[in-house]
């Protein structure tokens, strides 16, 4: 991190303890200087997040030292596991900021007042594409991405297996077996890929037969769609366009799978610009996800405001596509051209549209409609 970023996260942090001290003398009277020196340097910062790769120890490391702040991280499964841990925890003051809340969790935090809004500042670099699904003061984006079909060019190449021009061509005999999805139930890119198939089939142009989305669900069940916890099983176990065969537990029966549409270009980075995975880009069956920093009501609101800043300053939040490998959601910013990432990448040529306000609430009975859907057949 350049001095400049160390000098600017200095002066907020100061400008903050100020007002902090200030909301607390309101209430307790003055302090002593020795109070207000103890104040200072007594900052802690709890964090509820999964495993996201970009808050690495140096990066962490980097915050605590300009801020004075420690920092605790609690890591979970995935979105839907910080969300549920906020709910169960909520009104104990044990977290100050959650990082990892997607467009498809997110309402539902709002609307069980478990989010604060933030009093971070200098945020105004954030590209209207990430502000997209929200913009308002209760969630900062810090990431972004599509998530789609993806497949394994060398198997799917158009002569040995025709590549599928709708979803409906994965419901067909030479397809048995070979796809494998994350379950919307316990992951949130298999979640968006749900909403993305309600969507898709609210377009009378790709129904088959006047069947909706359900209908599809079940023609995957029956066609013996792999369906998997979460989106690591998914790919890295069973899809084999990816690096799954190089990890312990691989079994590489499944040639196309749901991940994000620059996935390929994440390949093609880290294996020297080469990769035999695609996007699958069928119209209207991707979903735009945006993941969120929030401020947790009852928490430290100085402490992750200072972090939601760092996060959104140019120096870390550009290395996302390297460190998280996600879009940063900075204007300006793109993937880098460097081994294929970018070239390798796609943007899709339409995304599903379903707001969140319609997503909360309805996901309790998509979800078990899709349920249903799946055990049709039992």
């Amino acid at each position: 991190m350049n001095k400049k970023i160390n000098r600017a996260i200095k002066k907020r942090t100061n400008e903050l303890i100020v007002i902090l001290l200030l909301i607390s003398m309101s209430f307790s009277g003055c302090f002593s200087s020795e109070q207000e020196s103890d104040q200072e340097h007594d900052f802690e910062l709890n964090i509820a997040t999964y495993d996201v790769y970009a808050l690495t120890d140096e990066m962490i490391e980097n915050f605590e030292n300009q801020t004075g702040i420690k920092v605790t991280m609690t890591k979970l499964g995935d979105s839907g596991s910080v969300l549920d841990f906020l709910i169960q925890n909520k009104g104990n003051n044990a977290i100050d900021l959650a990082i990892g809340l997607d467009n498809t969790y997110l309402q539902i935090a709002i609307e069980q007042g478990i989010l604060i809004e933030h009093i971070a500042e200098n945020l105004e670099n954030i590209s209207q594409k990430a502000l997209t699904p929200y913009d308002g003061p209760l969630a900062v984006p810090f990431d972004m991405g599509h998530v789609c079909l993806n497949y394994d060019s060398n198997i799917v190449d158009g002569l040995n297996m025709t590549i599928p021009t709708n979803l409906w061509n994965l419901t067909e005999e030479k397809w048995r077996g070979k796809v494998a999805i994350p379950s919307p139930v316990s992951s949130s890119p298999g979640r968006a890929f749900m909403l993305a198939t309600i969507d898709y089939f609210s377009n009378s142009g790709n129904n088959n037969s006047s069947m909706g989305w359900e209908q599809w669900w079940s023609a995957m069940e029956e066609n013996d769609v792999i369906i998997t916890s979460g989106w690591s099983e998914a790919y890295e176990t069973h899809y084999t366009g990816g690096y799954g065969e190089w990890t312990e537990g691989y079994i590489g029966d499944a040639h196309v799978t749901v991940s994000y549409c620059h996935s390929p270009g994440v390949e093609s980075w880290f294996n020297d610009n080469w990769t035999k995975s695609a996007t699958l880009d069928i119209p209207g069956s991707s979903f735009f996800q945006v993941e969120y920093a929030s401020s947790v009501a009852g928490g430290n609101n100085i402490a992750s405001s200072l972090f939601i800043e760092y996060l959104l300053s140019e120096e870390v939040n550009s290395e996302m596509p390297i460190q998280n490998s996600m879009y940063s959601v900075l204007e300006g910013q793109d993937l880098p051209e460097e081994k294929g990432y970018l070239y390798h990448s796609t943007i899709p040529q339409d995304s599903a549209q379903i707001s969140m306000l319609e997503i909360a609430e309805n996901m309790e009975l998509w979800l078990q409609k899709w349920n249903n859907a799946m055990t049709s057949g039992d």
